[in-house]
């Protein structure tokens, strides 16, 4: 008689455990269906430089690099080009630009930048000659 009590006891565990994590999996694809329904995303659109950048565009998802290192995500071939030179990161629903510590720096909108600069949507980001524009979609 114990044995048939702990053996429904048993079973009434796992089909709990069941129903408790399909519950957590259908709540976590909803809110990943949600988030990617309103966010919008960041892109990052070459403009001016060499010709097989141009026109080249990136959706922001994680941290973009541009340098001259081939491991690069924006791999710009020039001498005045640091390795690492510049670094676009998420922090929430902003972008943000920082000088990896190049020599000859970064611009935003024609402005030296020495700390992270937060990016707003048509901002022109200077890397050497190469000219990346932010736009949102």
């Amino acid at each position: 008689m114990i044995d048939v009590v702990l053996l429904i006891g048993r079973l009434l565990f796992v089909a709990l455990l069941y129903l408790f994590l399909f519950a957590i999996m259908r709540t976590g694809i909803g809110l990943v269906r949600g988030q990617n329904k309103k966010e919008r995303i960041w892109n990052l659109s070459v403009e001016k430089g060499p010709k097989e950048l141009r026109g080249v565009t990136i959706a922001v998802r994680g941290p973009v690099i541009v340098g001259r290192s081939p491991s690069a995500d924006i791999v710009i071939g020039a001498g005045y080009v640091s390795a690492r030179h510049a670094r676009f990161s998420l922090m929430g629903q902003n972008l943000f630009v920082e000088d990896l510590g190049s020599t000859n720096g970064t611009a935003v909108n024609g402005q030296p930048i020495s700390d992270p600069v937060a990016l707003n949507e048509n901002d022109i980001v200077t890397v050497g000659d190469v000219s990346i524009r932010i736009r949102r979609s």
